[in-house]
């Protein structure tokens, strides 16, 4: 695949090449539509006397106008669609250079009842999620932390292949991107749903024919009233009858044009997203699959969205007063455009659903593709069933600068426990949330960063960053305490977890930390759990010597000419070095 930067200073100098000639073209048709309406206006001036002559050139100047009105249209979509690629292409220059802080984080998501979604800075200012999400709908956004979520281990394969084939078509999935920013949806996806599913019609087929006989009898008295056959005024009675007729559903028309004109923008928008799913040929078995769901009896879920679009357009004619007292008094319009709607929805309602589920999965993996696109030096995980859980070499934070990252390799078989020692900001913590996003990523499909890993599929737990809640009117102790059952009671029911827990028991003593933080990994240990615990406590690290799934790690730190050094490598054994003394000294607090 091409390099990333390249390929984004490639696209943002095609754009803004592009967004500079089509509005060059808008300029020229702007003085053209101009100019045909003053020439119009002139020459209907002169000929004026000349009826027909004058008609011909009205007909015709206003034919060319709305012509070039089209075409004007047209053009202004486009470039509006190149200037989307221009800040898509800028911004991925941006975050390639750190600069993410300023898009949304996420923090809403964070849920401290997760099984780790409070704790490996998934969310929030820095996050992972800031970092990724390139996601244009808010369906996709959620369907982007649905997966990051979600603890699935089945299917890992299929997702990888089908972020593999996406990563490969930066194109295509810059295209859909800005495609999906063409219109702000005030409404939601899953309101209209509710309201496709719960809709009850009002009108059919007769109210149907009744708008077609009314119509045909409004153009026979209309033309017997310019031929003087019938008196005029017929005509006018005849235009009162319709309003009249119209009136009588009235109520539940605009009932019906109210939710009508909140899905309006998203089916304009879905239509196209769809059709560029549609005409896209996939090769992973994920992407066929979710391609097969917009499939309907031969024909294209894009189109059959397109043609419902229209009928939206159609019912939303009625603001125009002059098309809603004539239009609906001589043609009963209103009642016309409600039963297509109202037939569509009958016949595609439960249908959407899934359509707009396809849409916001291509969303949400087009973040991932994107991710993989961006950092083709990271590896896929091979899966295994051998007992090993994590086997990586050169494993890595994958938010840290790839010229400071420090990388450590890791063993970590099935049902064994580490304990991780070490000095103040040696890396522990850092470490944990790694090995937190290398579950999390493999899981989702992701590529993680390591040169090589092999990884056998494993749902995470942790138990990192308790907080007291004033709401609950409980301590920050008891709250510690409750997360740490959860961890317990979850290992019981499901011994596929893999537990990573920093500095637990931190509201109580030393003495009663130390006795409790022991019980508790021996418990662990009983469960059989795999996972990771880091300490200050080095009385913890004992334990090696009296249970064979033990192995103590840590992170070392050195005092050299009165000065801290740390290589951030993760090493077997304990610590031996402490900092905080050092630290208070240094900084002039003690």
């Amino acid at each position: 695949m091409q390099n990333p930067n390249t390929f984004y200073k490639e696209q943002l100098e095609t754009n803004q090449t592009e967004s500079k000639r089509i509005f060059k073209q808008l300029s020229l048709y702007s003085i053209l539509r101009l100019s045909i309406f003053v020439l119009t206006a002139i020459g209907i001036y002169y000929t004026f006397k000349n009826w027909q002559l004058a008609l011909a050139i009205g007909v015709v100047g206003m034919v060319s106008f709305l012509f070039l009105l089209s075409r004007y249209t047209d053009l202004k979509a486009k470039r509006n669609l190149h200037k989307r690629l221009i800040t898509i292409n800028e911004d991925e220059l941006k975050i390639a250079n750190g600069d993410f802080y300023d898009r949304p984080d996420g923090e809403e998501f964070q849920d401290p009842k997760h099984f780790f979604s409070l704790d490996i800075d998934l969310f929030g200012k820095g996050s992972f999620f800031q970092f990724i999400n390139r996601t244009a709908i808010q369906e996709g956004t959620k369907k982007l932390t649905d997966h990051l979520l979600s603890n699935d281990i089945s299917n890992i394969e299929a997702r990888q292949q089908a972020i593999k084939e996406l990563a490969s078509l930066p194109l295509w999935r810059q295209n859909y991107t800005a495609v999906a920013k063409g219109v702000d949806i005030e409404h939601s996806a899953n309101s209209i749903i509710t309201w496709l599913k719960d809709y009850k019609p009002f009108l059919g087929k007769l109210q149907y024919w009744l708008t077609i006989g009314f119509s045909f009898a409004s153009l026979l008295l209309i033309g017997l009233g310019i031929a003087e056959i019938i008196p005029v005024s017929i005509a006018g009675y005849w235009l009162l009858l319709g309003l009249g007729i119209t009136g009588v559903y009235l109520k539940k028309i605009n009932i019906l044009a109210q939710y009508t004109g909140r899905a309006k923008d998203t089916f304009r928008q879905y239509a196209l997203l769809l059709n560029a799913i549609e005409t896209t040929e996939f090769k992973s078995e994920l992407l066929q699959a979710k391609q097969k769901r917009i499939q309907s009896e031969g024909l294209k879920a894009s189109e059959i969205f397109s043609k419902f679009s229209k009928k939206l357009d159609a019912l939303d004619n009625r603001n125009n007063l002059i098309s809603a007292i004539f239009g609906n008094g001589y043609f009963l319009v209103d009642i016309r455009n409600s039963y297509h709607v109202e037939n569509w929805i009958q016949q595609y309602g439960d249908k959407v659903e899934d359509w707009f589920e396809v849409v916001t999965f291509f969303d949400a993996f087009n973040s991932f593709g994107n991710y993989a696109f961006n950092h083709q030096e990271f590896t896929f995980p091979v899966l295994t069933e051998e007992p090993v859980t994590i086997l990586a070499e050169g494993l890595g934070h994958p938010l840290l600068n790839s010229e400071k990252r420090v990388d450590s390799d890791l063993k970590l078989e099935e049902e064994q426990f580490f304990i991780v020692t070490g000095a103040n900001m040696a890396g522990k913590s850092t470490f944990l949330r790694t090995v937190a996003l290398h579950i999390v990523m493999a899981n989702v499909g992701l590529p993680i960063c390591a040169k090589q890993s092999k990884y056998k599929p494993i749902k995470l737990i942790t138990s990192m960053r308790t907080t007291d809640s004033l709401t609950d009117d409980s301590s920050y102790f008891f709250s510690e305490l409750t997360r740490l059952k959860f961890v317990v009671d979850t290992i019981a029911n499901d011994k596929n977890y893999f537990v990573i827990l920093d500095e637990i028991l931190k509201g109580t003593n030393s003495t009663d930390k130390a006795i409790g933080s022991r019980k508790f990994v021996e418990k662990l240990v009983k469960q059989n759990a795999t996972g990771i615990i880091a300490t200050h406590d080095l009385s913890l690290t004992e334990i090696e010597t009296e249970l064979d799934a033990v192995n103590n790690y840590y992170f070392d730190a050195e005092i050299i000419s009165d000065e801290l050094f740390f290589d951030y490598k993760l090493k077997q054994g304990v610590c031996q070095n402490m900092n905080a003394s050092f630290l208070l000294k240094k900084m002039e607090i003690v």
